[in-house]
Parts: structure tokens; C-alpha cells; sequence
């Protein structure tokens, strides 16, 4: 027997000391609702976890981006819905204008609103914009200079080699060579080159298809094709001959080219890492753009249109003051509307996509939701079962030490 170690009393002293400390941790698991709740408790898991975390906030903010995108796009559309009915009321006053019922007087006031509708035009383009941000008239986000149009100029290079009934076709329509002097609506001269040139060019040009598209002139030898307003990013024309002996090849001069209106870019984090994005393009949609105000005969001969943003005209709106400047300006205007319709379909397109990613995106939180509860949070049913289980032993080693404590007594009994 010994009396200055009491070797029971320690090693239940230690179980007592590991108890304790197993139900604290449990405690701790239980009233935090985590398993891992410092990096000692699974280092390994926490790292993971954290991981996961910082996708899961990313994917969450991503989220509520492509929500503020879809708001920005709506602003936008909104907007261009009330260009488009502003429109539509300019086309039926220029069909209006267009009856020769109406007098001086009476077209003079289908011009006022014209010119009034017009400058709103301005007006929605200039002032449309969210958080801040101008969205209609190419000065917000990363901008986009507007682009210059140019016509297609082609040339067609001829040889005396056609013989009679020869014949050339251009984009479908075919022409044949005929004697000199012959030459009638579908033909043109065989005899000499330059001559041929003249006559193909004028069958040309009074061809519908084809002076719908070009507008054919002679250079020497040669048929220049110049594309019209409207044709200018379309293909260089196909040219074929009846005889492989005739040299109809066709050289581009200046390929043509459609002017673009310049433009506003938006980049959107749309998903939780680097490089994510997604640019949404908004085109300037002023009068200008739009074609609606110009210097042309077809427009007024004074300034007529403000921005919008004061009174100060400074261009120039459609001419309906006679029936035929009426009837240019319902083609101008239907060209109008289908350049606006054009751009709300693109942003409707942007809007499908965007409630596309939206719902992509909760998905992946969701399931990476999951997987992150299942390494950081407790199973509380399992925890609670082990603080039971370490509150017993708790329990158990105390009473146990109590007992190691009076063993020492029994030394007592020797001394009697």
C-alpha cells in the first residue's frame, strides 16, 4: 500500500479529465450546429469546406448579377417599346400625308408631330439609362464608335468574244448577245467590247432584280456594279457565261460593307470564378441611328429636331410637306421600326438566356449546399448520442474518483 501516489485516484483522474473533454466538443458540436468548428477538429474537411463556401457565396452573387442584368435589359426594352409606338404613329402621319386630300396647311401640321415625335425619339435615347448608366445612345458601359457604310463596287470585265445567242447571267438573271443595233430588254451587243459594256449595263439597269441591287455604269471595257442603299454587306454578284472562252471574271473594288450604329457594352459576372461573363450590347437608338432625321432632299430643308434635352434644334426630321416625300418617309420609317424591332428581339434573347443562367445557378448552390453540410454540420442525432454516452462516463469517473480518493484511508487500519 502506497500513500504518497494514489495510482488509482490519477489514472481515474485522466478518464474524469478525457470524459470532461469529450463532452465539452460535443456540447460545442451541438450548440453550434457544426461538426468542424476549428481547423482541429478536421483539417482536411475544413479546408474543403471553405472551399466550397467561397463557390457557394459566388454562385449566390452571381445570381442576383444576372437578376440586375435582367433589370437592366427590361429598362432598356421598356424604353424601345414606347420608341416603336412613337414609330408607328410617325408611319400612319407620313401615309397620312401621303393623300393629296390634305392640304398645304394640313400637311404643315402632320409636320409639326413629326418633328415633335422625332425629337422625343432623341429624348428616350438620350435619358433611358440604370444606375446611372445611359443605355440607348452609345455612351455608357465600353462603348462602340458607330460605323461608316460602304457600297460594294464590282467590276465585270468583258471580251469581244460573245458570239450571237451567247449569254452572261448576273444573280439569276440572264442576259443574251444579240447583233449590234438588236439589243432589247434581256439582251445587250455582241460586236465590240466597249459596246457590250454599254448595252449589258443599261439591260442591267433595267433589270427589276438587279437595279434593285446595283447600279450599273461602264469603265472602259469593263461593267462597274455598285451597290445600292440597303445592299451594301450583302455578297459580291455571281457572274457565269454560256463559253468558257469569254472572260466575265468579276473583281471587287470596295467590298461592301453595312454601317453599324454605335454601340454600348455591359460585361455581367454571371458565374462564381474569373473570366464568367456574359456582355449584353446595347445599339444607339436615336433618331440618327435610326435613319429618321438626314441632310437629304427627303428631309426638312431647317433644323427641326432637338435631343431631347432642351430646346435647341439641331437636326433636321423626315419632309412630308408633298405625297412623294410622304412615301419616302413611310420606307424610312418601316425601316426604322424594324431596326428597333431587331434590337428588342436581341434583348429578349439576352433576358431568355440570363432566367436560363439564373436557374443554373440555384441549381449548383443548391447541390454544393449539400455536399458542404454534409463535411461542416453536425448530425445531431449522432452527437447527441455521444454527449449522452460521455455524460455518464463523466458520471461514472467521478464517483470512481471519490472511491480512489478513500483508498488511502485503509492505511489507517495498520496503525490500530
Amino acid at each position: 500500500m502506497r500513500i504518497n501516489h494514489n495510482i488509482t485516484a490519477l489514472n481515474t483522474y485522466g478518464k474524469l479529465n478525457s470524459a470532461n473533454n469529450a463532452q465539452a466538443k460535443s456540447m460545442e458540436k451541438l450548440s453550434s450546429g457544426l461538426r468542424i468548428n476549428s481547423a482541429a477538429d478536421d483539417a482536411a474537411g475544413l479546408a474543403i469546406s471553405e472551399k466550397m463556401r467561397g463557390q457557394i457565396r459566388g454562385l449566390d452573387q452571381a445570381g442576383k448579377n444576372a437578376q440586375d442584368s435582367i433589370s437592366m435589359i427590361q429598362t432598356a426594352e421598356g424604353a424601345l417599346g414606347e420608341t416603336t409606338n412613337i414609330l408607328q404613329r410617325m408611319r400612319e402621319l407620313a401615309v397620312q400625308a401621303g393623300n393629296d386630300s390634305n392640304t398645304g396647311s394640313d400637311r404643315g401640321e402632320i409636320q409639326k408631330e413629326m418633328n415633335q415625335l422625332t425629337s422625343e425619339i432623341n429624348r428616350i435615347g438620350n435619358t433611358t439609362e440604370f444606375n446611372s448608366q445611359k443605355l440607348l445612345n452609345g455612351t455608357g458601359g465600353t462603348t462602340s464608335p458607330a460605323t461608316t457604310t460602304t457600297a460594294g463596287d464590282y467590276k465585270i470585265t468583258l471580251s469581244a468574244a460573245f458570239t450571237a445567242n451567247d449569254t452572261i447571267t448576273i444573280d439569276g438573271q440572264t442576259f443574251t448577245a444579240k447583233a449590234t443595233g438588236n439589243a432589247a430588254a434581256g439582251e445587250f451587243a455582241q460586236d465590240t467590247a466597249g459596246n457590250q459594256a454599254t448595252t449589258l449595263a443599261a439591260a442591267i439597269n433595267a433589270n427589276a432584280t438587279l437595279s434593285a441591287k446595283y447600279t450599273a455604269t461602264v469603265s472602259t471595257n469593263d461593267v462597274q456594279l455598285v451597290q445600292k442603299n440597303g445592299q451594301e454587306s450583302a455578297t459580291a454578284p455571281t457572274v457565269s457565261d454560256s463559253s468558257a472562252t469569254i472572260n466575265t471574271a468579276v473583281t471587287t473594288t470596295t467590298a461592301g460593307v453595312k454601317g453599324e450604329s454605335a454601340k454600348s457594352s455591359f460585361t455581367s459576372q454571371i458565374g462564381a470564378n474569373a473570366n464568367q461573363t456574359m456582355t449584353l450590347e446595347f445599339a444607339d437608338m436615336r433618331a440618327a441611328a435610326l435613319g429618321i432625321v438626314g441632310t437629304s432632299a427627303n428631309f426638312t430643308s431647317a433644323n427641326t429636331v432637338n435631343d431631347g434635352a432642351n430646346g435647341n434644334a439641331n437636326e433636321k426630321a423626315l419632309d412630308v410637306t408633298t405625297a412623294a416625300k410622304a412615301g419616302n418617309a413611310v420606307t424610312v420609317i418601316q425601316s426604322a421600326i424594324d431596326k428597333v424591332s431587331s434590337e428588342r428581339s436581341k434583348l429578349g434573347a439576352y433576358q431568355n438566356r440570363l432566367d436560363h443562367t439564373i436557374n443554373n445557378l440555384s441549381t449548383s448552390s443548391e447541390n454544393l449546399t449539400a455536399a458542404e453540410s454534409r463535411i461542416r454540420d453536425t448530425d445531431m442525432a449522432k452527437e447527441m448520442m455521444e454527449q449522452t454516452k460521455n455524460s455518464i462516463l463523466s458520471q461514472a469517473s467521478q464517483a470512481m474518483l471519490g472511491q480512489a480518493n478513500q483508498q488511502p484511508q485503509n492505511v489507517l487500519q495498520l496503525l490500530r
